[in-house]
């Protein structure tokens, strides 16, 4: 039957009570959490395979939501259409891993192959559903029960409290799994090299150009070859170093105006802004971009704990990874 009645609704009335309903869903399982959650966690995490979820429907589509989720903070994971699985993909899921299985009723008959496949094999499956009594949940060795609650729609049917609730327990999940395997950024960047994420958790080590790159000059260099050498580097800087290797002060375009009286008779060490700001090679790269602002310069020289200049990240490399 076509939809071609269009009625007059209040949507913000309408939106305030989809999101009340659902807000207090949250908060009712947040309150009473599925008695096997823990269990879930520890099953994951002393398993040496992979996670494999599957669902069907709006099931699924949350289900490859959490595969993400997993993949990306540590937990090896993937989503299996339980359609494709009837047909070949069962061939992906290993005796090793193991398999979160989500459906509302329990009883989802997409699903039917994958769990004889893991009742087959030994494959533990960790069940979400609403029904404890289902046939879903009595295979589950861990059974993640959701409250049964009211969809937030007007009619009652349409998934939406559900799949919130089984989003947010598999965000639980996740975030557990991360914190057990003592999950950092650094292990994010790994996973998010692209992107903004990425961008911001990378570190001054992998934007910074190297050694061969470095505008250095002596303290007794003449500032005609420490012009030439702050010219052929294109950064508009020159570091001084002294005997050990150490950068003692830096010179910019700044120091070339304000020392422009008899400026081409000088050296370095008289020229050079003394104890200049510098980065270790593991600061993040958008920390040096808010020390670069802050003191309103476009180059920091990357340096050891000696003080041995290592690289130099310049303004322009952040902006160009994506560093805002």
């Amino acid at each position: 039957m076509a939809l071609n009645t269009i009625v007059s609704v209040d949507t913000a009335a309408v939106a305030r009570r989809v999101l009340q309903v659902e807000a207090e869903a949250l908060m009712a399982l947040s309150t009473d959490l599925p008695a096997d959650l823990p269990a879930a966690v520890q099953l994951i995490l002393d398993r040496t395979g992979r996670v494999i979820v599957s669902g069907m429907g709006k099931s699924g589509h949350i289900g490859r939501k959490i595969a993400a989720t997993l993949a990306s903070t540590g937990t090896p994971s993937f989503f299996v259409h339980p359609a494709e699985a009837s047909h070949g993909d069962l061939g992906m899921v290993t005796p090793q891993d193991t398999c979160i299985l989500i459906s509302n009723s329990g009883e989802t008959s997409e699903l039917g192959d994958i769990i004889a496949h893991c009742v087959r094999f030994s494959i533990p499956i960790v069940g979400i559903s609403k029904r404890d009594d289902s046939s879903l949940m009595r295979t589950a060795t861990c059974k993640l029960t959701l409250p049964d609650l009211p969809e937030a729609c007007s009619i009652g049917m349409a998934p939406t409290t559900s799949t919130t609730l089984t989003l947010a327990l598999g965000d639980a999940l996740a975030v557990a799994l991360m914190e057990a395997r003592a999950f950092k950024p650094e292990h994010f960047r790994t996973y998010h090299p692209g992107g903004k994420l990425g961008a911001r958790l990378a570190k001054a080590a992998q934007l910074m150009h190297g050694a061969d790159s470095l505008p250095l000059v002596s303290t007794t260099q003449p500032m005609t070859e420490v012009i030439l050498t702050m010219t052929s580097r294109g950064f508009g800087v020159a570091g001084v170093v002294d005997a050990a290797g150490a950068l003692t002060g830096v010179i910019t375009d700044g120091d070339l105006r304000r020392n422009m009286d008899g400026l081409m008779g000088r050296t370095a060490q008289t020229v050079a802004t003394r104890n200049p700001i510098t980065v270790r090679p593991e600061t993040l790269a958008a920390e040096a971009l808010a020390v670069m602002n802050a003191h309103k310069i476009t180059a920091l020289f990357v340096t050891d704990v000696t003080g041995t200049p290592l690289g130099i990240l310049h303004l322009h490399d952040c902006l160009r990874a994506g560093v805002v």
